[in-house]
């Protein structure tokens, strides 16, 4: 498994699935990978290399092509996230949040008019993010501050959300924000804002662990202006918005840490077999064979996981015990086989010049963002308990 072949064996794939497959790896390859270092130390995704995305139709995966849009499946933009994250996990985040949480979320939940307004230009040209947390609701995610008050035909959002990704390149977001506090979940409602938007502010960067060059922001909402036509759904809906989307997002970040640990594998095994120790490669070392052979084992039950909860979801059938599953699976063989592949690098390992040092810090996020291995945990065992 390498760099060049890390993916589904092609037997998983059809042939319109390969051929996509193909120009993916390509362009991670070619595109991606000369870029990722330097986006990764200047904590900034480069521009061009996003306006590349788009012409290449990775930002409109799902998008009908009435829209736009690439027309492609569930499975596809899943397919995309995997093949980028071998290369560079924070490009393949800001592919991830756009198509799985806020380009479907429209599709959804969207009027014919939004959908006319904000699908064709979320497959051209402008980035979305996708605004759900807070300072005080991370896991309890409707334990929402943010109010959007009702003053004529206007919503005015006011409140501070945290952790947005993709925030910085951002041109549309969906904020969730409460019109009534008594009414708990039941008020929650999702709001489309433009950046440039009356009291809409994007706040600082975070500067991170790992997936740097993903802009995570603090976004300031001191009545921002929402016209009554930008609710998404319906007013008191957005608790619905938000589990449906987050359920499909789940295995989306599922493949983002699946694609990392190919990647980190790709990377350990090319090591062992050039590094010679005692008149040897590493790889001719049986304790080495083990190691490796135990890691992709695991690589390949996570990829087998992640695959069936998104041909689930494309075929319309019940998915949010295996996207949890498969996220919660994903996630921890990333941590454990980025782990492995400092180790067996050694001190090369364990320099910035390596790319597994930076595999290494990316895995980390996967237990935590878009539900923790915990609530993963906690959502499995309310459906199989």
């Amino acid at each position: 498994m390498s760099i060049e072949s890390a993916g589904a064996p092609v037997t998983q794939l059809s042939e319109d699935e390969k051929m996509f497959a193909d120009a993916v790896r390509a362009f991670a390859r070619d595109e991606v990978a000369p870029l990722a270092r330097r986006m990764d130390e200047e904590q900034r995704m480069d521009a061009a290399l996003i306006e590349k995305m788009f012409a290449l139709g990775l930002m409109g995966i799902e998008i009908p092509e009435t829209y736009g849009g690439s027309g492609g499946s569930f499975f596809d933009a899943v397919l995309a996230v995997e093949l980028l994250s071998a290369v560079d996990p924070a490009v393949a985040l800001i592919v991830d949040v756009h198509n799985t949480l806020v380009a479907s979320s429209i599709m959804r939940w969207g009027s014919e008019e939004q959908r006319r307004s904000y699908l064709p230009r979320l497959a051209a040209d402008t980035v979305g993010a996708y605004a759900l947390s807070e300072a005080g609701s991370g896991s309890d995610a409707f334990a929402l501050e943010t109010r959007a008050e009702k003053r004529g035909n206007d919503y005015l959002l006011t409140g501070r959300k945290l952790w947005i990704s993709n925030a910085k390149e951002a041109g549309l977001f969906v904020v969730f924000a409460t019109v009534d506090a008594d009414a708990g979940y039941k008020g929650i409602t999702a709001f489309l804002v433009e950046k440039g938007a009356a009291g809409l502010t994007v706040g600082r960067k975070e500067d991170k662990l790992g997936i740097r060059a993903s802009s995570t922001c603090e976004l300031i909402l001191e009545e921002c202006v929402a016209p009554a036509s930008r609710v998404l759904g319906a007013v008191g809906q957005g608790y619905k918005v938000a589990i449906e989307t987050l359920n499909e997002g789940r295995i989306g970040i599922g493949a983002q840490m699946l694609g990392l640990a190919e990647g980190a594998w790709s990377h350990a095994v090319k090591h062992a077999r050039e590094r010679r120790q005692f008149g040897k490669a590493l790889v001719e070392f049986q304790a080495m064979q083990f190691q490796l052979a135990e890691l992709a084992t695991e690589i390949e039950a996570a990829r087998l996981m992640v695959y069936n909860a998104a041909r689930l979801k494309d075929a319309r059938c019940e998915f949010r015990k295996e996207a949890a599953m498969a996220k919660y699976i994903a996630s921890q063989t990333a941590e454990r086989v980025a782990s492995r592949a400092v180790e067996v690098l050694g001190g090369s390992g364990f320099v910035k010049d390596s790319p597994v040092e930076k595999f290494y810090r990316d895995a980390k996020i996967g237990s935590i963002y878009e539900g923790t291995s915990f609530m993963q945990l906690t959502a499995i065992a309310k459906i199989v308990l």
